[in-house]
């Protein structure tokens, strides 16, 4: 039964998910109807429609796209992080690691130009990828060693923790942008800071999908390890994970995977935060059934906050950090009040 019950549900999800994806390609600054966009869709890239084809599948098609899969990673990574810390208030944006690999971005960009090597610097196209990934890294080991102490993690040092750590990494983000002289860096420090799909485009797609789909893949072999840490570290050890080796190496790998989205779209905070409880809540906890479905959750719902974010106040477009910001923040004090102040954890 529970089987045929996640199966319903990821096929709801994927009936959102197209949904979702259609009202995407169809609103905005111009409106196409929905009809056309499915005619369009149907003739494939080199349809015939004119502004309308250009408009679906030039512009907001690949805009779509990552908007699915960035949500649908951050989703992911959140449900992985708040297993590895064993409480669900975790989530990339919190824990800091969206902050951290938004600054080693913006460190990249701003200082790879100033130094003339172009704004991925000395290493190349992946220049800020791996940037990200250093700065989402570092971020999440510094919050992890200064939550835990004597073998306990309670919910109000991590999240201040994370809070310190993010105020740090916002400052010096702050630092970088005062620094900056040039109006287009000034500009992609924001986008960092405040996230962003707008820069969308077909040929910066594949490095995020392929983030998305290897990393989804190898966690969801790694369920059952995910689903011993909920038994606490004494059970986990007495079935037999080593789960200092295991916490280490789920780590790099969820810093490696957020690192990558953020260079896509900036710092998007909530995603991780909100799904995950959601999902949890349809599901159970249980990281087999979790992952998919935190995974086709996290897509819909940042696809639908983008749509709302480029039609709320169109022409204007908001960033889409900030609509999720608005969403994720009473829900984020919701959880606080009702997981109970200072409530241990031992991780």
């Amino acid at each position: 039964m529970k089987r045929g019950r996640t199966a319903t549900v990821l096929l709801l999800l994927a009936a959102a998910l197209a949904a979702s994806a259609v009202a995407g390609l169809a609103l905005g600054p111009v409106r196409i109807a929905p009809g056309r966009v499915l005619d369009l869709l149907l003739a494939g890239p080199g349809a015939r429609g004119g502004a309308f084809a250009s408009i679906v599948w030039d512009v907001r098609m690949p805009r779509v796209l990552l908007g699915a899969v960035v949500g649908a990673g951050l989703a992911v990574t959140g449900t992985v992080l708040q297993a590895l810390v064993r409480n669900q208030l975790a989530d990339p944006f919190l824990l800091g690691a969206s902050s951290g690999a938004s600054a080693g971005a913006v460190l990249v960009i701003v200082f790879g130009t100033a130094a003339g090597a172009g704004a991925v610097g000395a290493l190349g196209g992946a220049g800020v990828p791996l940037a990200a990934f250093a700065g989402s890294m570092a971020a999440l080991v510094t919050v992890y060693a200064l939550a835990r102490r004597g073998g306990t993690m309670t919910t109000g040092r991590l999240i201040l923790a994370g809070v310190a750590v993010q105020y740090v990494l916002s400052a010096l983000t702050s630092l970088v942008l005062v620094l900056s002289a040039s109006p287009d860096q000034m500009r992609s420090v924001l986008f960092w800071t405040l996230g962003g799909l707008g820069g969308a485009r077909w040929s910066e797609l594949a490095l995020p999908a392929a983030a998305l789909f290897a990393g989804t893949g190898v966690l969801v072999t790694l369920a059952r390890p995910l689903d011993l840490l909920l038994a606490g570290e004494e059970g986990a050890h007495t079935l037999g994970l080593d789960t200092g080796r295991f916490r280490a190496a789920a780590f790099v790998l969820t810093s490696l995977v957020i690192g990558v989205l953020v260079a896509s779209s900036g710092a998007i905070g909530f995603v991780g935060l909100m799904v995950p409880h959601a999902a949890r809540m349809v599901v159970g906890a249980g990281h087999r059934a979790l992952l998919p479905v935190a995974a086709l959750g996290g897509a819909v719902f940042l696809t639908l906050a983008d749509l709302l974010a480029r039609t709320a106040a169109a022409p204007e477009e908001i960033p889409v950090g900030v609509v999720t910001a608005l969403v994720g923040g009473p829900f984020f004090l919701w959880m606080l009040r009702r997981s109970g102040r200072g409530a241990g954890v031992t991780g």
